[in-house]
């Protein structure tokens, strides 16, 4: 294959594009992704300096830095926008343990800091939890330049104590720094680095560190980790963000996500999988047998040994009750509609609040076949749209969503909506949550639902849920869902959670409800309304015949 990257880009992206060795999900929509990016963007890898920094591997212990290595180095170091600013401030590297991140981060710092920088006083900020992960890869450094065969030579570019290391020329400081907050003041950082951010329970140090930036030309955020057990935090946070650029089209603004893991606990029982969590694997045959080892005796007592998912494999043990499938059966869904005029359904309502989202949802079936239309409305003036991170300006604009510049969504425009469909299709039944019908039953009474006719309105109940919830996981694993152009849509799913619906209570019997992820700037709302079109899908029967063939695909 031909390639006009550079060989160090280009390199990586063929191999993850062969699949050899096996690459994850994520590893293959990066690698389309970043190839789109030079198509049309105007970026450039300052290929000189590129070339400056990967000789500096010579005096390190290895030979050569690892493809996905060199991969990262030309994208975050090296790769430029027309103004001379990074095309990728911020990176995110999650990859199974063992596989060189302290390593990596050591070999850029010493790039960083190197006469091959030419932004002086380029300081490097190493952050972490503790000390040990703060200066494991300054301690790292250390070694290489105490090396008797290059200390000599070495020590003409650096020096370098026990607790810091600067470059003579460029004058940047390489440091290790905890969470203790004295001394952060003042600080100029060049490049921030956070290690093994899985285990920040919230931004508290993030922003202080970060907030020092600026005051440095290219400022950079390097955020490397291994999956960990903290739910809820900047972690998530990140992982999120990064599949919505690489599944949904959101834009990166500069977020390169670098994402290495197994998508399920029933691939870990396959070793050539094992490469999607660690992309070092393929060329350390020592820690395959060391994995091997701890494989083994994570089959024998997983109880004992819960760190090897979640450490190695980049899948923590709670997967399952994390997300509600996987991403790749959400992106199934995205295929044309039918056209569905004339057809019978049901409508599912769901908001949490009418002054943030809310959503209607249409529900078709043909056999076993399920379609969804779904529109949603979403308040302008919602004090945590702000913190929302998805393009639905863009959704706006191409009118998958209607935004409603006032204090609430009116519920007649719900109502307004559910008529509309019902002069083209056959409305059945009605559903929403029992808790929320209040605000919207006036308005669902003009239009003729009514929560005193129980074969027209349902009123949804967590034990509803429990039993849609195997149909709604079947749908996703056969691919039976087909919603169409609807990003929003495949959005909420990868917002929401399964939960044991008695875990709180310690018993386990197996039943699941759906929770938001993240209470803020998640939505579920689209996906919810979903689900409670789905509790009254018996309405539909086995819905239009299996025979009747599309008449067309319909318009959003």
């Amino acid at each position: 294959m031909s390639c006009n990257l550079p060989p160090e880009i280009c390199r990586y992206l063929e191999s993850v594009e062969a699949d050899t060795p096996r690459a994850c999900p994520e590893q293959h929509a990066l690698c389309a992704y970043i190839r789109r990016c030079f198509e049309v963007e105007d970026i450039r890898v300052d290929t000189e300096q590129l070339a400056k920094y990967l000789g500096l591997i010579r005096y390190f212990p290895f030979e050569r830095l690892f493809p996905w290595e060199e991969f990262l180095l030309a994208l975050w170091d090296c790769t430029y926008k027309p103004d001379g600013t990074p095309r990728w401030k911020t990176l995110l590297c999650m990859v199974g343990r063992g596989a060189g991140k302290d390593g990596f981060i050591a070999f850029d710092g010493a790039c960083s800091i190197s006469p091959y920088n030419p932004v002086s006083h380029y300081n490097v900020d190493i952050c972490a939890n503790n000390e040990e992960q703060a200066v494991t890869p300054v301690k790292d450094l250390a070694e290489v330049l105490e090396s008797p065969k290059y200390e000599k030579k070495l020590k003409r570019h650096y020096y370098h104590t026990k607790e810091l290391i600067q470059g003579r020329k460029n004058k940047g400081v390489m440091k290790g720094r905890t969470n203790n907050p004295k001394g952060r003041d003042g600080m100029r950082s060049g490049k921030v680095v956070f290690n093994e951010v899985h285990a920040f329970e919230n931004y508290d140090n993030i922003k202080v560190f970060i907030t020092g930036q600026g005051k440095v030309a290219q400022p950079r955020v390097g955020i490397f980790t291994s999956n960990g057990e903290v739910s809820d935090g900047p972690l998530d946070d990140y992982l999120a963000r990064g599949r919505r650029i690489l599944f949904e089209g959101e834009p990166d603004n500069g977020f390169l996500p670098f994402i290495c893991c197994l998508g399920s606990r029933e691939q870990v029982h396959d070793p050539e999988n094992w490469y999607m969590a660690n992309p070092s694997l393929f060329y350390l045959p020592h820690l395959r047998q060391e994995i091997e080892d701890e494989y083994r005796e994570w089959v024998d007592h997983p109880e004992q040994n819960g760190d090897f998912l979640t450490k190695r494999m980049g899948l923590r043990a709670g997967q399952k009750e994390i997300s509600v499938t996987d991403y790749e059966k959400v992106k199934a869904t995205n295929r044309p509609l039918p056209d569905l005029t004339g057809w019978s359904c049901t409508v599912g309502l769901d908001y949490a609040e009418l002054s943030d989202w809310a959503s209607v949802n249409y529900h078709f079936r043909r056999g076993a076949e399920r379609y969804d239309v779904n529109h949603t409305w979403i308040c302008a003036q919602s004090r945590t749209l702000p913190r929302v991170k998805a393009p639905w300006r863009d959704w706006a604009a191409r009118k998958l969503v209607t935004v409603v510049d006032d204090v609430s969504i009116h519920p007649d425009l719900l109502a307004a909506d559910i008529q509309d469909m019902a002069r083209r299709c056959h409305v059945r039944m009605l559903a929403m949550d029992h808790y929320r019908w209040t605000l919207v039953s006036e308005s669902m009474k003009k239009i003729g639902f009514d929560a005193g006719d129980k074969k027209r309105v349902k009123l949804v109940r967590p034990s509803d849920i429990m039993m849609v919830d195997p149909v709604i996981q079947e749908c996703f694993d056969r691919q039976l869902f087909t919603w169409g152009d609807q990003p929003h849509l495949r959005w909420a799913v990868n917002n929401t959670k399964r939960v044991r619906s008695s875990k709180k209570m310690g018993v386990d019997t197996g039943n699941f409800i759906y929770a938001k992820i993240e209470g803020k700037s998640r939505k579920t709302d689209p996906f919810m309304a979903l689900v409670a079109s789905m509790t009254i899908e018996s309405a539909l029967g086995e819905g239009a015949p299996v025979s009747a063939p599309p008449v067309g695909v319909i318009q959003l």
